[in-house]
């Protein structure tokens, strides 16, 4: 059985659809933020040092094991579903698969999220905001390019990696100024959000602010 302690409007949102689209059996537990600093309570920090989520337990591993990060944990999932939603047997989609596994945290999450901790800082983080927003606007138009060659980011069938850029898309939609503007992309999120899994992921998982 997969536990997974579940932050509200956070990254473990997209554990929970893939969970739902690999049919595997999950239990969640659920976290709140701080109303006040909007980070994770520190019952977080006895699942992991970090304190952080996504992190799941796999109580089927003798002695339990404890996973951390998204991406980690996408990939410990796809190996335990023997390669479901893994990268394709064609090259070129499968090289693509490993490219935006990683492209979605290690570069299109860095900016949104500089963003948003500069909104909250008065006066002069406003004035960042305005460099800042170039920046997200080169990864919406490198995203929107490609999504406007196949109908998934690794090709013709949707992935892992899917799964993986949903958050940071989201997260632009929000607040990083992805509009009708780039249709091939908000189409790809409309999609997304209509898959039963998604849906099923939603539902289990409480109120999130980026559906």
């Amino acid at each position: 059985m997969i536990i997974v302690h579940h932050l509200e409007n956070s990254r473990s949102q997209r554990i929970l659809w893939m969970l739902e689209e690999l049919g595997l059996p999950y239990e969640i537990k659920r976290y709140e933020r701080n109303p006040q600093t909007m980070l994770a309570p520190p019952e977080l920090k006895k699942v992991h040092p970090l304190g952080k989520s996504p992190v799941i337990e796999d109580t089927d591993v003798e002695g339990g094991q404890v996973i951390a990060e998204t991406g980690a944990i996408v990939e410990y999932l796809v190996d335990k579903a023997d390669g479901k939603l893994g990268a394709p047997a064609n090259r070129a989609d499968a090289l693509r698969y490993r490219f935006w596994l990683h492209y979605a945290e290690g570069s299109m999450m860095p900016p949104l999220l500089l963003k948003l901790v500069l909104a909250r800082i008065p006066i002069m983080g406003k004035v960042a905001v305005k460099k800042i927003q170039p920046m997200i606007d080169v990864h919406l138009d490198y995203v929107e390019s490609e999504l406007a060659q196949r109908p998934w980011f690794a090709g013709n069938e949707m992935t892992a990696a899917d799964i993986m850029m949903s958050f940071p898309l989201e997260a632009a939609r929000s607040r990083g100024g992805m509009n009708e503007s780039r249709p091939a992309t908000i189409a790809w999120l409309a999609k997304v959000h209509a898959r039963p899994a998604y849906q099923a992921g939603l539902k289990k998982g409480g109120p999130y602010a980026y559906a």
